[in-house]
C-alpha cells in the first residue's frame, strides 16, 4: 500500500509486486568463509544501474539482478573473506565501484574496485580493477565520492593527506596537507576546509573543487564553552550551529549573517540540500521540515512520521528534479506496519 499526498489531498494507491529478489544463498558456504556471511541479514543499500539491481546486506554481501532475467547474476564478493561496505554506481563511466574490507587485513583498510557495469552483466566480475592502490585508506582513513563536481576525496590517516581524484578517469588532481583540518564539506564547485577550532573562533578556508585553489580564508566566531552542532556549507551559504544556541546562517560573500532562534530551528540528525530548488531538507525525531536560507520554515510534513527512527537520509529518495520526496513512514492505521508517501516539494 502506498500513501501519496500532494497538494494536501491524500489518494491511497495500492502497488503490486513486480518482482522479489533474495540476497540468500544456501549454497553460501561454498563461496564464503566468514560465517556472518552465511546468514541472512537486513539489506542495508539498493544501487539501480540500467537493467541491474545491486543489494547490499548488512553482513557485507553484495548481490547483483538481472531485470531482463529476474534471476541473480552474481555476488560481488570475489574474494571468501571479502566484506563489501558500500557501493558507487559512477554514471560517467557506466560502471560499478565497491569499497570493501576483509578479514585478512583484520577489516582495517578499504580497498576499492570498479566493474564495468557491461561486465557485470555477463558475469565477468574478475575484469574490474583495483581503485587508488597507492593510498593507504587504514581507519580513521576514509573515500568518498562526489556525484556532483565528478570528484573522488580520500584521506590518509597515515600519511595525514588528503586527496582529490577525477571520478571520470580516477586520475590524481591535487593533494590537501591535513594540518589542523578537523573535517572537508563538499559544495557544488567548492569544498569548505573547517580547521581546528579555538575557544572564540573556527579558522575556515573555501577551495575551488577543480584545482584546490584558495577562494576565501576566515575565522567565524563561536560562543566559549559551547560544543558546535554543526558546521554545513551549500553554495555561498555558511550554515553554523553551537549547542543550546541559534542557528547562524553566513552569506561569506557578503559576511551577512541571518539568525534562526534555537525555539524554532533543534539541532537535527541528518541534512539534505536541494540544489535545485535553494533549499534544505532536516531531519530529526522521525520528522522532516523544509527551510530556505533566509532562515523560514518553508513546510513541514506533520501528517507522517518517519518509519526509522534514526532518520537516516538512505531511506528517503528525492526525483532528480527534486519536486517530489519519497519516503517509508508509519502508518496511522497500522503499529506494525508502515505506508510509502510522497510529498511535492
Amino acid at each position: 500500500m502506498s500513501h501519496f499526498t500532494e497538494f494536501g489531498v491524500d489518494i491511497i494507491l495500492r502497488c503490486w509486486i513486480q518482482e522479489e529478489f533474495d540476497t540468500y544463498d544456501h549454497n553460501a558456504h561454498l563461496f564464503v568463509k566468514l560465517q556472518f556471511l552465511k546468514k541472512r541479514s537486513k539489506i542495508m543499500e539498493i544501487v539501480a544501474a540500467k537493467d541491474i539491481i545491486f543489494a547490499l546486506a548488512h553482513s557485507g554481501l553484495c548481490a547483483a539482478f538481472s531485470r531482463v532475467t529476474n534471476k541473480r547474476i552474481s555476488f560481488l564478493n570475489l574474494s571468501p573473506d571479502e566484506v563489501i561496505r558500500s557501493l558507487f554506481y559512477n554514471k560517467n563511466n557506466d560502471s560499478l565501484i565497491t569499497v570493501s574490507v576483509y578479514a585478512s587485513d583484520h577489516f582495517s583498510t578499504l580497498k576499492c574496485r570498479t566493474t564495468p557495469i557491461e561486465y557485470i552483466r555477463r558475469n565477468q566480475l574478475d575484469a574490474g580493477l583495483p581503485l587508488f592502490e597507492t593510498e593507504s585508506l587504514k581507519w580513521p582513513g576514509f573515500v568518498e565520492f562526489d556525484d556532483v563536481n565528478g570528484k573522488v576525496l580520500t584521506y590518509s590517516a597515515q600519511d595525514g593527506i588528503y586527496k582529490v581524484f577525477d571520478l571520470k578517469n580516477y586520475s590524481f588532481l591535487y593533494s590537501i596537507p591535513d594540518t589542523n583540518v578537523q573535517e572537508i564539506k563538499i559544495s557544488p564547485g567548492i569544498m569548505l576546509l573547517i580547521y581546528e577550532r579555538t575557544p572564540s573562533y573556527v579558522p575556515l578556508k573555501i577551495l575551488s573543487i577543480e584545482d584546490g585553489k584558495p577562494l576565501k580564508s576566515f575565522k567565524h566566531l563561536l560562543h566559549r564553552n559551547k560544543k558546535i552542532d554543526f558546521i554545513e556549507q551549500f553554495n555561498e551559504k555558511l550554515l553554523v550551529k553551537q549547542e543550546d544556541e541559534s542557528l547562524q546562517i553566513l552569506d561569506v560573500r557578503s559576511s551577512e549573517v541571518i539568525e534562526v532562534s534555537v525555539t524554532k530551528f533543534m539541532t537535527p540528525s541528518a541534512f539534505i540540500f536541494l540544489y535545485e530548488n535553494n533549499l534544505f531538507l532536516t531531519f530529526r525525531n522521525r520528522t522532516v521540515a523544509v527551510w530556505n536560507f533566509r532562515g523560514e520554515l518553508v513546510t513541514s510534513f506533520e501528517d507522517h512520521l518517519l518509519w526509522h527512527q534514526d532518520c537516516s537520509t538512505n531511506n528517503i529518495y528525492i526525483t532528480s528534479d527534486q519536486d517530489l520526496i519519497i519516503s517509508y513512514c508509519k502508518s496511522e492505521a497500522a503499529v506494525d506496519d508502515g505506508t510509502g508517501a510522497v510529498h511535492k516539494l
